[in-house]
């Protein structure tokens, strides 16, 4: 069993807060927190990650006894310096004391060669050693559908980030890019996954879509768990019809996930968390959802 924490709210200081209160776990405590946002464009969330969301976690990572803390993250196809300006990374460093990494200014010297079981890259790919040598890795993501072969963008696809850019024409000409996606996320495993889904897109995506509310936090450790609580979500909604048709754990993301053994395999592998009324109701949705 893995536990999920949902709870609905509007308001993201609290959605943070109350989420990491629910899972009632602290893997962050006096270790070095490497800590990935959602930063592949500057555009508002949930085209990127919420900086409100953002500074709380880092602020409660803080809190919890981190040692150190660094940001590292590239973007695309925005150039990643410019988008941590944009977005006020390099003042809120300055504001909370934690490291950048631009992992695009970074040499390859920087990156592993990886080659996961029975993989659909040609040779393997360059994953940031930054990730590869971690001691602890917090992450947070959007929620929201990708027109660009993805079909939907939340944890696992959160890890692309952490690929060498070069390999992003591979990766997106390739008709096994969800499979691929699902891949990277077998070389690593983040302590505490918080997804920000205040507001989502339904459609089109990563950058612009049919923006809607949807008022939840989501958190975990299991990506898996994460990315199937989305998709459902997603499908509450009413979504594109890749992202509808057929079971969840079918979709090739997760499908392929659960073969390389990256997290649950079933529904009933997860202990839903939550705080009101409220978010057990949506809880039910969930549920109902996975179980078509």
């Amino acid at each position: 069993m893995t536990k999920i924490a949902v709870v609905s709210t509007k308001h993201r200081i609290y959605g943070v807060n109350k989420t990491l209160e629910l899972l009632g776990i602290n893997p962050v405590n006096n270790k070095n927190v490497i800590f990935k946002p959602n930063f592949n464009t500057a555009d508002p969330p949930p085209a990127s990650s919420s900086m409100e969301t953002v500074k709380q976690l880092l602020i409660k990572i803080k809190e919890m006894g981190a040692k150190s803390i660094t940001v590292a993250e590239r973007s695309g196809p925005a150039k990643t310096s410019e988008t941590f300006k944009k977005k006020g990374l390099y003042k809120l460093a300055e504001e909370l004391d934690f490291k950048i990494v631009d992992l695009t200014a970074v040499p390859e010297e920087e990156y592993v060669l990886k080659k996961p079981r029975s993989c659909h890259w040609k040779d393997g790919f360059l994953f940031a050693k930054i990730y590869d040598e971690a001691e602890c890795v917090v992450e947070t993501c959007c929620l929201k559908t990708h027109m660009y072969g993805g079909h939907f963008t939340m944890s696992l696809k959160n890890a692309v980030g952490l690929v060498n850019q070069k390999y992003m024409s591979e990766l997106h000409s390739s008709k096994d890019q969800r499979k691929m996606i699902a891949e990277i996320n077998s070389v690593y495993k983040p302590e505490l996954i918080i997804m920000d889904g205040i507001t989502c897109f339904v459609d089109q995506g990563p950058m612009i879509g049919t923006c809607k509310e949807l008022n939840v936090f989501v958190g975990g450790t299991d990506k898996v768990a994460i990315d199937v609580v989305g998709v459902a979500l997603l499908r509450i909604l009413g979504t594109t019809p890749e992202v509808t048709n057929g079971s969840i754990f079918e979709q090739d993301q997760i499908k392929r996930a659960v073969e390389l053994g990256i997290g649950i395999n079933s529904p009933d592998d997860i202990e839903f968390i939550t705080e009101s009324e409220e978010s057990k109701n949506l809880v039910a949705q969930i549920k109902n959802k996975l179980a078509e």
